[in-house]
């Protein structure tokens, strides 16, 4: 949907701007701006240190707004896994955009065509991925029927290689050098490298076992890129890697581009990795601020269920601001989070007072939420200094 087109934030929020944290009523998404331009100023660093390119992850924020954020701190464009997810970005004047998924029906492949020329009319680029000899010809057709009078867009395209995902992708070696020269078959089509993008590697808990599993990937995308050169065609970049591995994929010399996207904002599940010393030290930026509306001996009830948080990478964990009073959160349903006194302590929360949860998964909880509130100063004493738009929220197609 058109961010033009969305539900206009209501009066309550646009008078949330300048208020003090306290006033944000609950369960509500919260980004603190601060933590979050930190990482962001890391991973910028980090790239300019290793003189290398870095496109995050739209899908994690599904927000125009911090996707410009992202290029102007150097990033080269912005990821993304849906037509429609490309769609919001290009709405919100984002126009570098890499769609690193396969796409197969005609109908999603002509607005995709559509939206390869909309960039290249802002100067922007358009890539996707493949990984089969239709879905090379289905973009090819519709990049045709879709040329408009003076110089036609060109898309990107990127061969899959499966390098242990176990989802999409060609088999490294041969398979992704027949796909290559298929693609360069189509003047619509531009033949831009290889997609070798591991997520298993990313929740691999110790460096030892990310390093090894790179290491895996790294030689496999070596002997494919060497296939494909000897056939005389040029692999211009290999991309992918992650918030877990990209310090391994940086350092194998093959990658070209960077991926990561989660460290933006850095969930549960990526904080219980073992960081690497080499690694930048991403903090949380995103959490779901919630309110005790229910407490008694043994335990407390937030108003914070799994409507406002995604468990599919665990449930949420209690931030500790005090270090006396360290919470577990429970499964309590939709409506409901059950919070229990942990680690010694005693202590029950009491009626109204606020939790801060930390999502195991950042991506699909975004997806719950229609904005997120950005804070500066912190979450205790800080003020709400923005309300961001989910522009993507939905965005499934």
């Amino acid at each position: 949907m058109h961010p033009s087109t969305k539900t206009p934030l209501s009066e309550d929020l646009k008078r949330l701007v300048g208020q003090p944290v306290s006033a944000i009523d609950t369960p509500a998404l919260v980004v603190d701006l601060d933590a979050m331009q930190r990482n962001l100023s890391r991973m910028a660093e980090f790239a300019r240190k290793h003189d290398i390119r870095w496109r995050p992850h739209a899908k994690m924020h599904k927000s125009a707004a911090i996707a410009r954020l992202q290029m102007q701190a150097g990033a080269v464009g912005v990821c993304v896994q849906k037509t429609s997810e490309a769609e919001a970005m290009v709405a919100g004047g984002v126009y570098n955009v890499y769609i690193s998924n396969e796409v197969i029906a005609p109908a999603k492949l002509a607005r995709v065509a559509d939206l390869a020329h909309q960039v290249a009319a802002e100067r922007g680029q358009l890539a996707i991925a493949v990984d089969s000899v239709e879905g090379v010809r289905r973009l090819a057709h519709e990049m045709n029927e879709r040329r408009r009078g003076g110089q036609p867009a060109i898309i990107d395209v990127f061969v899959e290689l499966d390098v242990g995902q176990g989802r999409c992708g060609v088999t490294p070696g041969q398979s992704a050098v027949d796909l290559a020269l298929e693609v360069r078959k189509h003047p619509p089509l531009r033949f831009a490298g290889l997609q070798a993008y591991h997520g298993k590697a990313q929740h691999l808990r110790t460096p030892r076992e990310r390093r090894e599993a790179i290491a895996v990937v790294a030689r496999d995308v070596r002997f494919t890129k060497k296939l494909i050169e000897d056939e005389g065609v040029t692999v211009g970049l290999v991309t992918g890697a992650g918030t877990g591995s990209m310090l391994y994929e940086t350092a194998s010399g093959v990658y070209g581009e960077l991926q990561a996207g989660s460290f933006l904002f850095m969930d549960a599940d990526y904080a219980a990795n073992e960081r690497d010393p080499a690694q930048p030290a991403f903090e949380h930026a995103l959490f779901v601020k919630s309110q005790v509306m229910s407490s008694g001996l043994l335990h407390a009830v937030c108003d914070a269920g799994h409507k406002s948080h995604a468990i599919d990478s665990g449930l949420p964990r209690v931030l500790t601001l005090d270090p006396t009073g360290e919470l577990e959160f429970a499964n309590g349903g939709d409506e409901h989070g059950i919070l229990k006194p942990a680690n010694g302590n005693k202590r029950v929360p009491h009626l109204d007072e606020t939790i801060w949860l930390i999502p195991g998964h950042c991506d699909p909880t975004v997806n719950l939420h229609n904005q997120m509130i950005g804070v500066v100063g912190g979450l205790v004493n800080g003020r709400v200094d923005k309300i961001i738009r989910v522009d993507a929220r939905g965005a499934l197609s």
